[in-house]
C-alpha cells in the first residue's frame, strides 16, 4: 500500500507535469523530505513499475545496467537469455520509473551511462546489443546538498537533460501530520513537542546538519524523547544555577 503524501501538492503537480511532458527529473533537497514516497505514489498512478537504486560510490555501470551469468556463458555462450537485467535495463524495457537516490554520490562513469540513456533513449550493451527504452520510461534522480559528506558537483550536461525541482522541508503542521500517521495513539501535545525539537536541530548553531521529520520518533519513542529532553533541560538548569552561585560567591 502506498504511503500517504503529506504537504507535497505543489511538488506532486510539478513531477506529474514534467513526466507527462517526457522530461527526466532531478529532485534537489535534503534527505527525509518524502521524495521516495512522492514518487511511489506517482508511479502507482501511472501504473508503472517503481525501480529504486541507492546511489553510492559502489554503483558501477555493470551494477546499473546488468551482466551476463558467467556459468551460463561458459556453458551456452553470450545469449540474450543469459543476461541478467540491472535496474536501468529493467526499467527501460518495462517503461518504469527509475529512481536513483543520492545521485551526487555516484561515480562519473555511471552518470555518463544515464546521460546516454536520457539523450538517446537507448543503450548499447557489449555482447547483448541495443536496448531501447519504452516510451513511458522516465528517470528521476535525487541529490543531497553539496555540503553533505561524500557528495560531488554534477555536470552541466546532466542539468541540461533534466527538469530540476526543489524539495525542502514541510512546514510544522504537515510534519505533525506525518508523525501522527505513525503514532496514531500519541497525544497531540507530545507530537508537537517532538516535531518542535526536530525542527530546532535545523537551526542550532552547533549542528552541521539538522534532522528530518524521520527523527521525530513513533508512538513508543515519543515518551522516551520527552524524558530525555526533560533530563537535559534539568541538567542544564542545574549547571546554570551552580555557575551563578559560584560567581556570586
Amino acid at each position: 500500500m502506498t504511503k500517504q503524501v503529506v504537504g507535497r501538492q505543489r511538488e506532486l503537480e510539478l513531477v506529474r507535469a514534467a513526466l507527462a511532458s517526457g522530461a527526466h527529473i532531478l529532485l534537489e533537497g535534503p534527505p527525509g523530505t518524502g521524495k521516495s514516497t512522492l514518487l511511489r505514489q506517482v508511479a502507482a498512478a501511472r501504473h508503472a513499475e517503481f525501480v529504486l537504486v541507492e546511489g553510492s560510490a559502489e554503483l558501477t555501470p555493470a551494477r546499473l545496467v546488468g551482466s551476463f551469468d558467467p556459468a551460463l556463458v561458459l556453458e551456452q555462450g553470450y545469449r540474450p537469455e543469459n543476461f541478467a537485467d540491472g535496474p536501468l535495463v529493467r526499467a527501460m524495457r518495462e517503461g518504469g520509473l527509475l529512481y536513483v537516490e543520492e545521485l551526487n554520490r555516484v561515480p562519473e562513469e555511471t552518470i555518463n551511462v544515464l546521460l546516454t540513456v536520457m539523450s538517446e533513449g537507448e543503450i548499447n550493451v557489449p555482447r547483448l546489443g541495443r536496448v531501447a527504452a519504452d516510451e513511458s520510461f522516465r528517470l528521476v534522480a535525487a541529490m543531497n546538498p553539496y555540503d553533505s559528506v561524500g557528495t560531488s558537483r554534477l555536470s552541466m550536461a546532466l542539468y541540461d537533460r533534466t527538469c530540476r525541482i526543489a524539495v525542502g522541508y514541510q512546514d510544522a503542521e504537515h510534519e505533525r501530520q506525518i508523525v501522527q500517521l505513525s503514532a496514531a495513539r500519541a497525544k497531540p501535545a507530545l507530537i508537537a513537542e517532538a516535531v518542535e525539537l526536530t525542527r530546532a536541530t535545523r537551526e542550532h548553531p552547533d549542528l552541521r546538519s539538522g534532522a528530518s521529520v524521520r527523527a521525530a520518533p513513533g508512538q513508543n519513542g515519543l515518551a522516551v524523547m520527552r524524558k530525555i529532553v526533560t533530563t537535559i533541560s534539568t541538567s542544564v538548569t542545574d549547571v546554570q544555577v551552580r555557575t551563578r552561585a559560584s560567581a556570586a560567591a
